[in-house]
């Protein structure tokens, strides 16, 4: 089975970027020096998955966050690659899961954003829900999943509290 884990910061009120898309208000908790266990999850990851607009979004940045894994960027519209290890994916959530299972990858990092976390969700693949709650409210933007969809019942597997008010809990599905 392959692993889909959804690793996200989001506000106190469920955002994950502003209205314009921005993840500027992350900054402040990224130069504490702590890394809320970053590391050690990146290194963990075969692959990260991401929507259009997060892989735009990545490309304003100074360095490519994703150095040295593989990225599949899901659009059904074309994209001029930006990067070298990005590929266009237009298939739906499920073909995509099982052709890098075909590859032989075991674990995947859904990075966002909130419509391609809710279409994994609609399709039961993701596996694990790593959220990092941050102590900010942003009052609106983009959701941590966005869109409709039926309920589903999350088992609490772990959750830290960090100095500066940072609480990051673990959901698999019940």
């Amino acid at each position: 089975m392959i692993e889909v884990v959804y690793y996200v910061a989001a506000s106190l009120d469920g955002f994950i970027a502003t209205p314009d898309g921005s993840v500027d208000w992350l900054a402040p908790f990224e130069s504490t020096g702590e890394d809320y266990g970053y590391a050690d999850f990146y290194a963990s990851v075969d692959i990260v998955l991401m929507g259009r607009r997060t892989y735009e979004q990545c490309l304003t940045f100074a360095s490519w966050p994703y150095a040295g894994k593989p990225c599949v960027v899901f659009s059904r519209r074309d994209l001029a690659p930006g990067h070298p290890d990005m590929t266009l994916q237009a298939d739906d959530p499920a073909a995509a899961v099982a052709e890098l299972k075909r590859r032989g990858l075991t674990r995947t990092w859904l990075v966002g954003g909130g419509l391609l976390a809710a279409s994994f969700r609609a399709e039961g693949l993701i596996t694990e829900y790593v959220v990092s709650v941050m102590p900010v409210v942003l009052g609106a933007g983009f959701p941590l999943i966005a869109g409709g969809g039926g309920a589903q019942r999350l088992t609490l597997s772990g959750s830290r509290a960090y100095p500066g008010g940072v609480v990051q809990s673990r959901y698999r599905p019940a």
